[in-house]
């Protein structure tokens, strides 16, 4: 393979965003100076992408963006902050300290829980950001490389019953995310110092990159730790994977490799597309931090740095082949990959309620729907988490499915928590199967990139396929449902039995034929069409399931085995094809 077919994209101009790092000061910029300017909610020129490298958006609400532009008043401007928590593992004594926060400093009063394991505030203001930063440092957290170009929050299997295994696990998740920061100060400086670093010829000498250069990777990049059979992290969305492997007793020996998953597409744009991981290799434990940075590495190299819609890894393989990504990893990594070892997915989602581990202490999950926990006035969710908290002996756990676990309750301190978990909502008998197997992104109000609604539709939505599945005596089943108000990626919806993502308001694009094990992207099967009308469409299709499937036969491969679409096999090649699925009146 010749080095001008790897590095095609260098013959063309470098995009924007590759001055922006390159002239940043590492990540400094003139942050401090636009948290001086009182003219403005927000932060302005290279300032304005800057801090996603420390962790925030800026958002304003767009409920009322209208009302304010007539009177004549700038948007109600404010900041979105993602927590940096490998794991998604959290003390009793932080949650409390971060409730007090969002009570008292931020615009919308909650604790949004993602699906990459971490918490988020929504509508911090700008004169509350080096406090929140100072708060989060305080106790020993950060935000830093939870957005932008870098590695982001590294997930890991939650796997509350074989506790020994996930705390191994858990433990090279949190090596993985520190080995991989950037190594500037730029973040301390700013947030928690306010301390103004001129660039200089020293500064540039003292502050170098080794593993993600000087201007970072050319796009985000996304990692997770799973342990089979669970796959409750979505492996096969990501850029780089690590599966557990055990020996014969039961202890971690090391990690099969995958790279190249990826959910977010453009619509229109046959360029881009969503993959599922491919596997590169296995690796012994003591080898796991050199092939993390090697495929780092790998993708600093050869990623696009012309067209951002194609420099996330996926692109890059699909540019050197995956034999060739693989042939310059091992050269990074200073050794050959071993064959990759059996392993085998079944499962997604959570256990939700109580489960015991191994180790006799018990676990609970708690569903929390699209991971937002707000008061409200028949569910007083974060007021339930925060009297756990004072009480709570253990740690929580947040999930990559938007939910929390309350883990290591001891047997003496269990009906305690129960009691409190149902006092506040935090378990609901109302909860079914269905609405615990469904996820959604934030969406409307807050995301600028918001093109239909997602969080605040799920509910009703789901309550709609919740009558289907009792009108065709389904009740006790369930099809995994994710619904994104944009083509980003962000709730998952191309890893679902069924995926809405929003085209434009009130609108949608439906894609079905994923599968519970999360190893399949879904088809697109109807484009541009209305809540309402998917009700009505799903109502047909989940009639026919129920009559006609298979033992055990879930939706989505029900979906696949009857024709009603064709799977994606090579998605770089078929999800565009339309022409492979069959119109539901020709069958």
């Amino acid at each position: 393979m010749s080095n001008s077919k790897k590095l095609e994209w260098q013959s063309k101009p470098l995009s924007d965003n590759e001055r922006l790092k390159s002239e940043s000061n590492f990540l400094r910029g003139t942050i401090l100076e636009d948290l001086e300017n009182p003219l403005t909610g927000g932060f302005t020129g290279d300032n304005f992408q800057l801090i996603r490298f420390h962790g925030m958006y800026e958002q304003d609400d767009r409920d009322i963006r209208a009302e304010r532009l007539e009177a004549k008043l700038e948007p109600l401007k404010f900041m979105l902050l993602r927590c940096r928590l490998p794991g998604g593992i959290i003390k009793p004594y932080q949650w409390i300290e971060i409730d007090k926060f969002a009570r008292e400093h931020t615009h919308y009063q909650s604790i949004r829980l993602t699906n990459r394991q971490t918490f988020q505030y929504h509508g911090v203001p700008k004169g509350k950001l080096q406090p929140m930063h100072r708060l989060l440092h305080s106790i020993g957290l950060d935000s830093i490389a939870t957005a932008a170009d870098m590695n982001r929050n590294v997930l890991c299997t939650s796997n509350p019953i074989e506790s020994e295994l996930h705390q191994q696990a858990y433990e090279f998740a949190k090596k993985i995310s520190e080995h991989l920061l950037p190594r500037s100060r730029g973040y301390l400086d700013v947030w928690i110092d306010g301390q103004k670093i001129e660039s200089s010829d020293d500064l540039l000498a003292q502050e170098e990159e080794p593993i993600l250069g000087k201007t970072f990777l050319p796009r985000k990049f996304k990692t997770a730790v799973a342990i089979p059979p669970l796959n409750d992290v979505d492996v096969y969305g990501n850029d780089m994977n690590f599966i557990a492997i055990q020996d014969e007793q039961g202890q971690l020996c090391g990690f099969n490799v995958l790279v190249g998953g990826g959910l977010s597409f453009e619509h229109g744009n046959t360029k881009t597309y969503p993959n599922i991981s491919l596997e590169l290799g296995y690796v012994p434990l003591d080898k796991t931090l050199a092939a993390a940075e090697a495929v780092i590495k790998t993708q600093r190299d050869f990623g696009n740095r012309h067209d951002r819609k194609n420099a996330r890894t996926r692109y890059t393989i699909q540019n050197m082949t995956l034999d060739g990504f693989r042939e310059e990893v091992e050269k990074h990594m200073g050794s050959a990959f071993e064959p990759i070892r059996p392993f085998k997915f079944t499962e997604r989602g959570d256990r939700i309620g109580w489960v015991k581990g191994i180790d006799n202490q018990w676990h609970l999950t708690c569903f929390i729907e699209s991971g937002r926990i707000t008061d409200q006035a028949d569910k007083p969710l974060m007021t339930g988490m925060l009297e756990i908290a004072k009480v709570h002996k253990g740690d929580f756990r947040i999930t990559a499915n938007q939910n929390i676990i309350i883990a290591n309750v001891a047997e003496e301190d269990k009906a305690h928590i129960e009691s409190l978990a149902r006092q506040y909502g935090l378990i609901r008998p109302d909860v079914t199967k269905q609405r615990e197997y469904s996820m959604s992104c934030v969406s409307f109000p807050t995301c600028p990139l918001a093109m239909a609604e997602a969080e605040r539709a799920l509910p009703d939505f789901i309550t709609e396929i919740d009558k289907l599945m009792a009108k065709h005596q389904l009740s006790d089943e369930y099809i995994i449902t994710r619904i994104t108000g944009c083509p980003n990626g962000c709730g998952r919806a191309m890893l679902a039995e069924i995926g809405l993502v929003g085209k434009a308001v009130g609108r949608y694009n439906l894609h079905i034929g994923g599968d519970r094990a999360g190893l399949r992207i879904p088809r697109l099967y109807k484009e541009n069409i209305t809540l309402d009308e998917i009700v009505l469409t799903l109502d047909t299709l989940i009639g026919r399931w129920a009559t006609e499937r298979q033992a055990d036969e879930a939706f989505g491969d029900f979906v696949i085995r009857t024709g009603i679409v064709v799977p994606v096999v090579d998605a770089a090649v078929d999800f565009w094809d339309s022409r492979k699925v069959i119109p539901l009146a020709r069958q």
